[in-house]
């Protein structure tokens, strides 16, 4: 007869020895497994301790597979050694889970808000989201803000609207990643409930400047985690793609974190592991802090701001409005030969149709496109849309 493995009592006390390693060999400050908290319980988890669970679940999603094809940085460029948000992901998974290592934390934990935190990114990145954000506004809706649509796919549209019923700590994580703020410190904001979660996505679709703070250590390595694996690399691909050189790199941060991405790695890395946790907070030295803020300053100036990497985004936020707007008329017509009608409505379960405005539905579906894919559709609706221009012919 086959055996139940959700509830085979050996697994089952594997995992509960497993719980109880955590006790004995992580930091009394980390997130254990045991204490995670779930919006609607489940009695059988199985084999796998809950941390991992969720890793497990957004791993396997359908919007993670669509990291694949969505821009870290440089979009329209044809250059396979130009990092993807997948590969970003990945680098922040990895960063994350060696500073957790070093300081006693939860590794699952840091797996699973790492892999889920940029995955309510939109097509085109930042400017994307920038994009997609004014149309909502237009509309009368709350700005887009990729950190809320993360937790809206994950926690609200996969499985047809149903959900993946993660954690409290992994979704808290996802939603303050933040990694755009400047941190030198972070203390988390514990005790946290579903009931705030849900006040704090409220308070920030209303106010986007709001600074929301993680309730786990976890979630504030995994913050500063996001800086570390990007400010190097997206140096390294803007010399790649020859916007920069090494020596315009500032000569303060070239002096004190190095001037590739591995020394620039390895040096917050170090950093952070050296200065451990003191005060139940997790953070650089006020130095390599300094020039951190320092190095990312350039990065926005001459990398993210530089002109020569906005070329075609005229065309791509035509095709923003001209997408918007059509799949608003399918909506409203009920035009069966629609993408958005024939895939998406298609995909979800009827109350999330129900309970969702035509905007809210357009922005879900947008945000959810590859970069080609947007491409491909706007394409089909009549846009003009850009050519990829060819960096390398490796």
């Amino acid at each position: 007869m086959k055996k139940n493995i959700s509830t085979d009592p050996e697994l089952l006390r594997l995992r509960d020895l497993l719980n109880r390693r955590e006790r004995d060999n992580l930091s009394p400050l980390a997130a254990f497994s045991r204490d995670a908290v779930r919006r609607i319980r489940e009695e059988n988890g199985g084999h796998r301790q809950t941390y991992a669970m969720d890793g497990d679940r957004i791993l396997h999603s359908r919007a993670y597979t669509r990291y694949i094809d969505k821009t870290q940085v440089f979009s329209l460029v044809d250059n396979d050694h130009i990092t993807h948000r997948v590969l970003h992901v990945q680098l922040v998974s990895k960063i994350a889970r060696t500073m957790g290592r070093f300081l006693g934390l939860n590794e699952d934990l840091l797996e699973a808000i790492a892999l889920g935190h940029d995955i309510g990114h939109p097509p085109f990145g930042h400017d994307g989201e920038r994009m997609l954000a004014e149309l909502c506004v237009e509309h009368g809706f709350a700005s887009f803000q990729h950190n809320i649509q993360s937790v809206r796919f994950l926690d609200l549209i996969e499985k047809r609207g149903r959900g993946w019923n993660l954690t409290l700590q992994t979704l808290d994580g996802i939603l303050c990643h933040d990694g755009e703020e400047h941190n030198v410190l972070l203390k988390p904001e514990r005790g946290k409930t579903f009931l705030d979660f849900d006040r704090d996505i409220a308070r920030k679709s209303n106010d986007p400047a709001i600074e929301l703070i993680p309730m786990t250590l976890e979630g504030c390595v995994v913050r500063l985690a996001d800086t570390v694996s990007y400010v190097g690399r997206d140096i390294e691909d803007a010399i790649e793609l020859h916007l920069i050189t090494r020596n315009d790199i500032p000569a303060q941060c070239r002096k004190i974190l190095g001037s590739t991405n591995g020394t620039i790695v390895y040096t917050l890395v170090q950093d952070l592991i050296a200065n451990g946790i003191e005060d139940d907070r997790v953070g650089f030295t006020p130095e390599i802090g300094d020039s951190l803020k320092l190095l990312k300053k350039f990065n926005f100036e001459r990398i993210y701001l530089n002109p020569a990497i906005k070329k075609g985004f005229d065309k791509i936020r035509t095709c923003f409005q001209a997408l918007f707007e059509s799949y608003l008329d399918h909506i409203e017509k009920g035009s069966g030969d629609s993408a958005i009608l024939k895939r998406f409505f298609d995909s979800m379960d009827k109350n999330y149709i129900d309970s969702h405005e035509p905007v809210e539905i357009v922005r879900d579906f947008i945000a959810g496109m590859t970069d080609d894919y947007f491409i491909k559709q706007a394409g089909l609706i009549g846009c003009e849309v850009p050519e990829k221009i060819v960096t390398s012919d490796e």
